[in-house]
């Protein structure tokens, strides 16, 4: 076989990663996707920890109980 034949045999390279869009998160090899993920399921838990984490420093801020200052009890 020549070189020029060589040439043509090979298959196309993939492009490159500077030119496509990461396919997967930053922290994880999950990629984002609608319905039951593990992606979904570990971005609902880190948003249920920052709700968690306001309502306590409301309380601690407040002096009052959560229910209480928001105004769903008297």
């Amino acid at each position: 076989m020549t070189k020029s034949d060589q040439a043509m045999d090979r298959t196309p390279e993939e492009p490159s990663s500077a030119s496509t869009a990461p396919e997967t998160s930053a922290t994880t090899k999950d990629v984002p996707a609608f319905g039951w993920s593990a992606y979904a399921e570990r971005m609902n838990g880190r948003f249920a920890m920052i709700g968690f984490l306001a309502v306590v420093l409301t309380e601690a801020l407040s002096a009052d109980t959560f229910l209480h200052w928001a105004g769903l009890i008297p």
